[in-house]
C-alpha cells in the first residue's frame, strides 16, 4: 500500500503551484492582486479549460484591465477583444458584460478594494463566500476558487479544502478529511495543497503521476 504522506509529498512536489502563480499574479493583501485573483476565479469557474482561463487572465492584464476602475471604464468591445486573445471565445460576450458590471459593483460598494469586502464579512468565512457571489458571474464555484487561493493572504480562511480539492484526494486514495490532509501535508501551505489536490481532481494524469512517483 502506498503511504499517504508520500503521495501528498509527491503531489505537492510536482503539482503544488497555485493557480494565481500560474497566472502570474504575485498575490498580496493589496487591492490590485486581489482584484486580479477575483477575475481569475471568475474565468476559472466557467466550463472551459483551466489553461485557457489562465491565459485569458494574463491577456486582460496585458490589455491594461488590471484594476476595477480600468475594467469598468473599458469599452465592452475592448473586454471582448482581450478575452478573445486569451482564447476565451465561447463565453466572451457574456463575460465581458459581467466583468464590467462586477468592476462597477466593486468600485461603488467597496471602493475598488476587496479588503473592504473582507472587513464587512468580519471574520465569517461563510459570509465572505456569500458576498463574493454578489459579483455578476461569480457563483459558488467561483467563490470557492477565490477563497482557496486567498487563504494564502487571508488567514481566517485557512485551512480551506473544499469539495473540489477533496474530490482530488479521493481520486488519489487519500482520506477526505481536511484536518487529516492538512496533517499529511506537514509544512505545506494550505493554498498550495488545495491547488495540487484540485489539479488531481481535474486531471487524471496528475493523480496517476503522483501515485507512480510515490510507489
Amino acid at each position: 500500500m502506498t503511504d499517504d504522506r508520500r503521495v501528498v509529498r509527491e503531489l505537492v512536489r510536482a503539482h503544488g503551484r497555485t493557480f494565481a502563480e500560474e497566472a502570474g499574479i504575485p498575490l498580496k493583501d493589496t487591492p490590485q492582486p486581489l482584484y486580479r485573483l477575483l477575475v481569475l476565479a471568475h474565468l476559472l469557474s466557467a466550463r472551459i479549460r483551466g489553461s485557457v482561463a489562465i491565459a485569458t487572465a494574463r491577456a486582460l492584464y496585458e490589455a491594461g484591465l488590471r484594476d476595477p476602475r480600468r475594467m469598468a471604464d473599458a469599452d465592452w468591445q475592448e473586454r471582448v477583444d482581450a478575452l478573445g486573445r486569451g482564447g476565451y471565445r465561447r463565453y466572451d460576450e457574456r463575460t465581458a458584460t459581467q466583468l464590467g458590471d462586477a468592476a462597477e459593483l466593486l468600485t461603488d460598494r467597496w471602493g475598488g478594494d476587496l479588503r473592504r469586502l473582507r472587513k464587512e464579512a468580519d471574520g465569517d468565512v461563510d459570509e465572505l463566500r456569500r458576498l463574493l457571489q454578489e459579483f455578476p458571474g461569480m457563483g459558488p464555484g467561483g467563490a470557492d476558487i477565490f477563497l482557496r487561493e486567498a487563504q494564502r493572504v487571508w488567514p481566517e480562511v485557512a485551512p480551506r479544502l473544499d469539495d473540489k480539492a477533496l474530490s482530488g484526494a479521493q481520486r488519489l486514495g487519500l482520506p477526505k478529511d481536511p484536518d487529516r490532509l492538512t496533517d499529511l501535508a506537514g509544512d505545506t501551505e494550505p493554498a498550495v495543497l488545495a491547488a495540487a489536490l484540485v489539479r488531481a481532481s481535474l486531471d487524471k494524469e496528475v493523480a496517476e503521476d503522483s501515485l507512480r512517483r510515490a510507489s
